[in-house]
């Protein structure tokens, strides 16, 4: 029980984590021009947070989580 509780958590983290750096770039997206410089960094973060988050969904469903 407690292994499908740590899934949860972790699954919470992960979405919130990715959903963040979402909001993080569509907030930098609205302020175009200004901070301009900081597009392939905040995509950057955003594209690996949910590249883990998929990865993470493929091992739970895979391992029947």
């Amino acid at each position: 029980m407690a292994d499908i509780e740590d899934t949860k958590a972790k699954f919470k983290k992960l979405n919130a984590q990715a959903t963040a750096l979402k909001m993080d770039l569509h907030d930098l997206a609205e302020d175009l021009p200004t901070g301009w410089e900081r597009i392939r960094e905040v995509a950057e973060r955003t594209y690996q947070a949910y590249r883990e988050l998929d990865e993470f969904r493929k091992e739970t469903a895979g391992s029947g989580g």
